[in-house]
């Protein structure tokens, strides 16, 4: 038994991100397999539905929807409460590629920015094949980032000459900006870390970026936080969900020639 796989970033959460390799892609693909993460963040299989309504022309497909586990409240021990719950995705795919995806038919699943980056899918694959159970076989498409978003949004550059890309999470900026850098990048914060961050930080944040709910604030850091901490959840209040990132720079990090 073989089955065969595209993972296709599918960009940030505006349908105009979609690159023309994922396009191409979408266009081969015989069944989606649509994740279902609850009432709460129902638009975005909505928004993954509707990429495919407009950009698929003159061939059928189909769509399979599955509930995702959900994730346990956080424990003492971080990884290894991750690692548990991708124990029980991976059961999920792997039924899915057994049970709904024919020896002819190509499977796709659709992630929302770019794979490569704070997303389990290939992990969760590479793992399906390492136990061998079928001859599993993928490909991945990238796709714009909501970094790569934010950016772009706020008309800024991740680095300075000479210096290297932070990317981290909020988990990880709650122990301090880091010493070695001038700019970092942080996602999946939902504890609003850049609050507990000292000195002269500028932040440029971003939610929701490229869509029409997208929300914009740029400023020095001890002046915005308690407006972007009331944006954020005023906006999680509304949608049931929110995803946002945000740039920290010490002042000189940007505009260098």
């Amino acid at each position: 038994m073989k089955r065969k796989v595209i993972v296709i970033g599918i960009g940030a959460g505006n349908p105009d991100y979609v690159t023309v390799q994922a396009i191409n892609a979408l266009n081969q693909v015989s069944v989606f397999f649509i994740p279902n993460k609850g009432t709460g963040k129902a638009a975005l299989a909505r928004l993954r539905r509707e990429i495919c309504e407009r950009y698929i022309r003159g061939r059928e497909y189909r769509m399979v929807d599955f509930d995702t586990p959900d994730r346990k409240k956080p424990s003492s021990d971080y990884s290894q409460g991750i690692e548990a719950w991708r124990d029980e995705v991976e059961q999920v795919y792997e039924r899915l590629l057994i049970e709904e995806l024919g020896d002819d038919e190509e499977g796709a699943f659709l992630v929302w920015g770019d794979p490569s980056i704070y997303d389990g899918t290939l992990r969760i694959l590479d793992k399906i094949r390492s136990r061998g159970n079928f001859e599993l076989e993928y490909d991945v498409i990238p796709g714009i980032s909501s970094v790569q978003a934010l950016a772009a949004r706020h008309k800024v550059a991740l680095n300075r000459i000479g210096e290297s890309i932070m990317i981290t999470t909020g988990r990880k900026l709650a122990d301090g900006f880091p010493n070695n850098v001038d700019s970092v990048t942080v996602m999946l914060d939902a504890q609003n870390a850049f609050k507990s961050v000292d000195g002269e930080i500028d932040i440029h944040w971003g939610a929701y970026v490229g869509t029409d709910d997208e929300i914009l604030v740029t400023g020095k850091l001890r002046e915005v936080c308690d407006e972007i901490e009331r944006l954020r959840n005023a906006a999680r209040e509304k949608h049931g969900w929110i995803m946002d990132s945000y740039i920290l720079t010490k002042p000189e990090a940007f505009g260098e020639e």
